[in-house]
C-alpha cells in the first residue's frame, strides 16, 4: 500500500506517519511507502520518521508537487497541508492558494491517477460559526449547518464539498473529518488563533510566561493529538455506509472552558505553574474566537467507536510523558505526584 500525508512533516501529519509505520499496516494492507509532502522538510523531532526505509520525503509547495501525484496512483492519502486561520485573515491570496488551490489540484491529480484512492480531509470545527439567519447551537452536531466565520472555515468547507462531490462521480474513496482544536502542540506558537490555548499549557510547563489573549469564561472543543489521530485513522478504514454519508463528520470534542483548562494547569503542574499565564486582551484574537463553537458532539464519530479524554488533566499530562524535555523539573514532579494521587 502506497499512502500519501501532505503536511506530513508537521506536527499532526508526523504523528500519524510515525503511528502509521507502528503499526505497519492500514485497513488490513501492508504498508509499503509513506510519502510526506510539505514545504519544510522533516524537523528533528519527526526525524525518526524520516530515517524510516518505508518513507519518502517530498519537499515544495504543495500546489507545485501534485502533478507528479499522477504516476504514483496512491492507495491512500491524509490531505492535512493548509494555511491556518490566523494567516488566511492576515494575507486572503495566501490562504486560497494554500488550501483551495492546492485541494482543488490534489483532487484532479489523484482523478488522473483514475485508480479512485481513498482520501481522508482534514476539515475543522471552524466550519461552524454564528450568522443572523443561521443561530449557532450551544453544541454544534455532525448535521448543524456551518456559517463560517472566517476565511479559514470558509476554505475548509468548500472543501469538504469537493471531496464530497469527487467521490459522488468515483474519481476518489473521499471522506472528511472535521478536528477540534489539537492542543497541546509542542514548539513554537503558529499563525492560528487558537494557537494560545497549547500556548498557555505550553510555556508555563517549560517555565515561561504565557500569555491569554481572550476571557478565561471562552469554551471551545478541544483534543489530544493522540485522539485526533486515532480519529484520522478511523475515518480512513470506515466505510462509506459505517461513515454515514459524505458530508464532514465531527471528531470527538472534549468540551472545555479556558478556565477549566488553567485549573487542570494548576492540578497537574502546580499554583506557581498556572501563575505564568498573564491575561492579556487581544481584540483580533478574541473578534475570531467569537465566531466559534463553544463545544460540540460527534455522534457519527462515536459510531466508529472514537470517544475525547474524559478530562483536559489527561491532555496534559500526555504532553508531559511526549515531551518530558520541554517541562521544567518542578512541573514534572508535580505531574507525577498527581498521577500517583490518582491512580489509587
Amino acid at each position: 500500500m502506497k499512502i500519501l500525508i501532505t503536511g506530513g512533516t508537521g506536527f499532526v501529519g508526523s504523528r500519524l506517519a510515525r503511528e502509521l509505520l507502528a503499526r505497519g499496516t492500514l485497513d488490513g494492507r501492508r504498508i509499503e511507502q509513506l510519502v510526506l509532502a510539505d514545504q519544510y522538510p522533516a524537523p528533528e523531532a519527526a526525524a525518526d520518521v524520516a530515517r524510516d526505509p518505508r518513507v519518502q520525503v517530498r519537499v515544495g509547495k504543495l500546489l507545485e508537487q501534485c502533478q507528479a501525484f499522477v504516476a504514483d496512483r496512491f492507495d491512500g492519502v491524509f490531505h492535512l497541508a493548509s494555511a491556518v486561520s490566523g494567516e488566511c485573515e492576515a494575507d486572503f491570496e495566501l490562504g486560497l492558494r494554500s488550501n483551495l488551490d492546492s485541494t482543488r489540484a490534489l483532487l484532479d491529480a489523484l482523478r488522473a491517477a483514475g485508480n479512485v484512492p481513498r482520501l481522508v480531509f482534514s476539515s475543522s470545527v471552524a466550519v461552524f460559526g454564528p450568522d443572523a439567519g443561521n443561530p449557532m447551537p450551544p453544541l454544534v452536531r455532525d448535521d448543524t449547518l456551518p456559517t463560517p466565520q472566517t476565511s479559514y472555515g470558509t476554505h475548509k468547507l468548500v472543501c469538504e464539498h469537493l471531496v464530497a462531490d469527487y467521490t459522488r462521480k468515483g474519481f476518489i474513496d473521499g471522506r472528511s473529518a472535521r478536528l477540534m482544536t489539537v492542543t497541546v502542540r509542542p514548539g513554537r506558537p503558529n499563525g492560528a488563533a487558537s494557537s494560545f490555548f497549547s500556548g498557555i499549557i505550553r510555556e508555563p510547563l517549560a517555565g515561561q510566561e504565557a500569555i491569554l489573549p481572550v476571557e478565561p469564561s471562552v469554551s471551545h472543543p478541544v483534543s489530544s493529538p493522540a485522539r485526533t489521530v486515532q480519529g484520522l485513522i478511523a475515518v480512513f478504514e470506515a466505510t462509506q455506509q459505517q461513515m454515514g454519508g459524505r458530508s464532514g463528520l465531527n471528531l470527538p470534542a472534549l468540551n472545555v472552558k479556558v478556565s477549566e483548562m488553567l485549573d487542570a494547569l494548576e492540578a497537574v503542574a502546580g499554583k506557581t505553574t498556572r501563575a505564568l499565564v498573564k491575561q492579556q486582551p487581544d481584540p483580533t484574537i478574541e473578534r475570531i474566537v467569537a465566531g466559534w463553537s463553544k463545544g460540540a458532539t460527534a455522534a457519527r464519530a462515536e459510531r466508529l467507536g472514537l470517544k475525547p479524554e474524559a478530562q483536559f488533566a489527561d491532555i496534559i499530562l500526555q504532553y508531559i510523558a511526549d515531551h518530558p524535555g520541554a517541562v521544567t523539573e518542578s512541573a514534572r514532579a508535580a505531574a507525577a505526584a498527581y498521577q500517583r494521587a490518582h491512580s489509587r
